[in-house]
């Protein structure tokens, strides 16, 4: 196995605090980051959550 980085290190916590259910701002508390605008780069990466978040994209006689 190769080097593992602090980045990654860093982003495998992030990943899975958010897929634990851990909101934004719970990790930038862990990742020491002064805001949650630099932790949203995480975001992107937990799928299950944002799949809740979806919506039905429109068509024109309604929703599809």
């Amino acid at each position: 196995m190769g080097i593992v980085h602090a980045h990654r290190l860093r982003h495998t916590a992030a990943t899975r605090a958010l897929n634990a259910g851990a909101s934004l701002e719970e990790v930038a508390q862990l990742l020491r980051h002064a805001g949650t605008a630099t932790t949203m780069i995480y975001a992107k990466a937990d799928q299950n959550r944002l799949a809740g978040l979806a919506r039905p994209w429109p068509t024109a006689g309604g929703i599809a």
